[in-house]
């Protein structure tokens, strides 16, 4: 009894966490398709530091962290660096 309620929780956390990834697949594409490009604006990385596209050509929304400024593919990955940006900024 007590290994199926175990069974049974480790199963519900791990639907929770594919549910979720999932979910930020599909608002990430959305959020690439909205808005426009930025145009000229210098960002200290390469590419987007959640989700690794080239920034160079992907550039849709920036985010400032201690003086500088990074670039994103999307509001949605901005989003997830501002949430605990440390994490991702460059060292």
């Amino acid at each position: 009894m007590k290994s199926t309620v175990i069974l049974i929780a480790v199963l519900s956390l791990s639907l929770t966490s594919c549910k979720k990834e999932e979910e930020f697949k599909i608002n990430h594409k959305k959020s690439m398709t909205a808005g426009v490009d930025i145009k000229n604006v210098k960002v200290v990385n390469e590419e987007d530091p959640i989700c690794k596209m080239k920034t160079a050509q992907y550039l849709k929304d920036t985010a400032v962290y201690k003086n500088k400024i990074y670039g994103f593919c999307s509001s949605g990955c901005k989003e997830t660096f501002k949430k605990t940006p440390e994490k991702y900024a460059a060292k």
